[in-house]
């Protein structure tokens, strides 16, 4: 009998061990109009940076991934599409719908685009910034609008950035809409929304909803004056109304309000470190858009260390991606913990902005170059953009 049964547990095992994983079922929609299917669509699934399994989506927008890997946060699902930013956003994927960005053109335009699951059913998006409330009753904005509303589950809810205006904070967030009288609700935490945020044409910022926390409004991050995005990721409870969401976030434009440093687990840091280091092998070996994803993908697990940000703008330079290059020669600045970073960062900024004849706001960057560290070099920038 004994026989018999460690005999089973063996062949149970075995039967464990070599099983396949369910296909994935994937939807991908534009970001920018109302229920436009994105046909043809690359989508890959990837883990530890290998490829598992990659197909395209049909005349529908999906597709289904045959893997073996399973439906995991240790997965990271990949979309491309000529004329779009490329997606990257962590699994599980199965049944989700995924939305691409058109490339943004404008050096300072900004695009956040919001995706979830079946419940609950409405979302909404909320951007606040110099006395205007960007909302589904309040869709324009000056250099800002939402592009899409959706109220059926899944989204995109996407709020489009054309130009930022000068010193102005920008606060953005999720409203459970339809737990809007339940601030004590779980749904929010459950809804596994994933906020992405496009410069240029890339993904350069990606958050996951807190699970496990209570309330129904998200407020997610903040763009400062400078142009560094600032995390928040904090939910709350809120009876307010949608008109009123604006106000109860408001506290984010002042800069008294201080950001807290979100704590990184300890192993959150130790892969961040992992994928930096892949990330610098990649670098040295010319493959740059490689080298910025794994960059990218060590932010979203640590996003604060100041030297892969300035890592991932010299990335971004090698690509000629400015828009790129900017954010993250800013968040550099903003994490470093010297003058040395601190001034190389502002005279590259100075270096886009002059190439994009902008000569004065490359002259403040290469002035604040100067400051933190005077060098003949900024002299003659300086002198070059003051002529």
């Amino acid at each position: 009998m004994k026989k018999t049964i460690y005999l089973c547990s063996l062949l149970s095992l075995s039967i464990s061990s070599f099983s396949i994983a369910a296909p994935l079922d994937v939807h991908v929609l534009s970001a920018t109009v109302k229920d436009q299917n994105i046909v043809n669509a690359e989508v890959i699934l990837q883990k530890n940076g290998e490829r598992s399994a990659s197909n395209h989506t049909n005349a529908q927008g999906r597709t289904t991934i045959e893997s073996s890997l399973n439906d995991t946060a240790e997965n990271l699902l990949i979309v491309k599409k000529q004329g779009y930013s490329t997606l990257v956003a962590k699994c599980p994927c199965d049944g989700m719908t995924y939305a691409l960005s058109p490339i943004l053109k404008d050096l300072n335009s900004m695009r956040v685009v919001l995706n979830w699951g079946q419940n609950p059913a409405d979302l909404d998006s909320h951007l606040i910034y110099k006395n205007q409330h960007i909302y589904w009753d309040s869709k324009q904005g000056t250099n800002a609008n939402l592009d899409v509303d959706d109220v059926d589950s899944y989204g995109p809810e996407t709020i489009t950035i054309e130009k930022r205006l000068a010193d102005q904070y920008y606060v953005y967030s999720v409203h459970d809409y339809s737990d809007r009288e339940s601030p004590d609700t779980h749904n929010l935490a459950n809804s596994q929304a994933k906020v992405m945020v496009y410069a240029g044409e890339s993904l350069i910022r990606s958050y996951y909803v807190p699970t496990g926390k209570i309330g129904n409004l998200w407020t997610v991050f903040r763009i400062s004056p400078e142009g560094e995005i600032q995390d928040i990721n904090q939910i709350s409870g809120t009876q307010a109304g949608a008109s009123r969401i604006g106000s109860t976030v408001s506290n984010y434009q002042n800069q008294a309000t201080q950001i807290h440093q979100v704590t990184v687990s300890s192993a959150n840091q130790a892969h961040a470190k992992t994928l930096n280091l892949q990330a610098d092998q990649a670098y040295k070996n010319n493959q740059f858009e490689q080298a910025a994803m794994l960059y990218q993908q060590s932010i979203d697990y640590n996003p604060s260390i100041g030297q892969t940000y300035s890592n991932l703008a010299l990335s971004y330079q090698k690509l000629n991606r400015s828009a790129e290059a900017l954010w993250a020669n800013q968040k550099a600045i903003a994490l470093a913990n010297n003058n040395n970073t601190k001034a190389y960062s502002h005279y590259n900024m100075g270096r886009i902005y002059e190439n994009h004849q902008d000569d004065a706001a490359a002259l403040t960057h290469y002035q604040q170059a100067n400051q933190f560290k005077p060098s003949p070099s900024y002299d003659e920038a300086i002198r070059r953009v003051s002529r």
